[in-house]
């Protein structure tokens, strides 16, 4: 009977069904860092989904399990910034859709395209995206006042779209630094000032992320007790994350900014 026991247990450990105590506890604080650490930047997959691999978890099980956690986080995010957002419904739509699709467009790469096919490009996009994070300001006037395309033209309309599809793509296939790379497309072409572009950011984040978890949850596994544990601490750090954003200066998000996009190079690097 033991033996039996132990055999069921193993197979549902395998399966993701089966969690102890203690990495419940972790899974919780891991959710808890990555719901908080992308409402204000992004890259919080860099914490859930180590610990993901850690406990044993396939890399495929454990990225469609980090997704669903943190979409949770996502959704907490946007709530949290909701006073930001008001008056946006117009502007967002149209973007939050490119968005989806490209995160169900991501899920189903993810499904079908081996992960070497991203490694070579990611850790360039987010060196420029720390770059253009920095340089932000500068660019954004100097385009305003020699380029027509600034978000009011045409041509800063459709990049917009495209840049804001294109990242959904890479938040449905892994999306980790998602966050760093939506910043500096937001800083560039969308008017007004750091905390309304981490609001847009967190939108798209959720919409490429929600529309990725209805492709995984239709057709592959889910480890769905590290999903819901890792969505319970991320729905609480998404309202945290949301309260330490607004006060920080522009100067000092925008260092954290480039420090979280440094650790997400070196841990690609690595990897």
């Amino acid at each position: 009977m033991r033996l039996l026991c132990a055999d069921v247990v193993e197979g549902q450990r395998e399966a993701g069904l089966y969690v102890t105590w203690q990495q419940g506890l972790l899974l919780g604080l891991a959710g808890l860092g990555a719901g908080t650490i992308n409402t204000i930047v992004g890259s919080g997959s860099l914490i859930t989904f180590p610990v993901l691999l850690a406990f044993g978890y396939s890399p495929v099980l454990a990225n469609v399990t980090n997704n669903l956690g943190v979409f949770a986080g996502s959704i907490s995010g946007v709530v949290g910034y909701r006073q930001e957002l008001k008056g946006e419904v117009r502007r967002l739509l149209p973007l939050a859709v490119f968005s989806a699709i490209g995160g169900l467009s991501g899920a189903a790469l993810l499904l079908v395209l081996p992960s070497a096919a991203f490694d070579t490009v990611v850790p360039v996009l987010i060196i420029v995206a720390c770059v253009l994070v920095l340089s932000g300001p500068w660019l954004k006037r100097w385009s305003m006042r020699h380029y027509v395309g600034s978000e009011g033209g045409l041509t800063g309309r459709v990049a917009l779209t495209a840049g804001t599809g294109l990242t959904g793509v890479y938040g449905g296939y892994f999306g980790a630094a998602q966050g760093v790379i939506l910043l500096a497309l937001l800083t560039f072409f969308l008017p007004g000032g750091l905390q309304r572009v981490n609001a847009y950011k967190n939108v798209f984040g959720a919409t490429a992320n929600g529309a990725a978890a209805v492709l995984f949850v239709s057709i592959t596994p889910v480890a769905w007790p590290a999903a819901g544990l890792i969505a319970i601490g991320a729905v609480v750090g998404g309202q945290l994350g949301a309260t330490i954003g607004r006060r920080l200066p522009p100067v000092i998000y925008r260092l954290i900014i480039v420090a979280i996009g440094a650790i997400a190079i070196v841990y690609f690097y690595l990897k």
